[in-house]
């Protein structure tokens, strides 16, 4: 269920290149549990046991680069694409 509510639909990555707030943040939404995941790191601790977690400032890096290359994505390929799944009746 969470999968079809952070669902990444043409319009919201349209949306997003041109710089929707709101589009941008589900962008974000839909990516967040992977960014976490890149992330995660583990440390060892003097003890010798190992705390894993996130680290906010690279998960911050990841989202600020992120958000830079979705005014990179190829809106005129995606449109082509769209374009001909349109014609195919899919």
């Amino acid at each position: 269920m969470e999968e079809q509510q952070n669902a990444l639909t043409y319009e919201i990555i349209k949306a997003a290149v041109v710089g929707e707030k709101w589009a941008t943040e589900k962008v974000i939404a839909h990516y967040d549990s992977y960014i976490e995941e890149l992330a995660t790191v583990k440390e060892k601790q003097p003890d010798g046991s190992v705390r894993t977690f996130v680290d906010e400032d690279m998960k911050q890096s990841i989202i600020l680069k992120l958000l830079e290359e979705i005014l990179n994505f190829p809106m005129e390929e995606a449109e082509m694409i769209a374009g001909e799944e349109t014609d195919e009746g899919i």
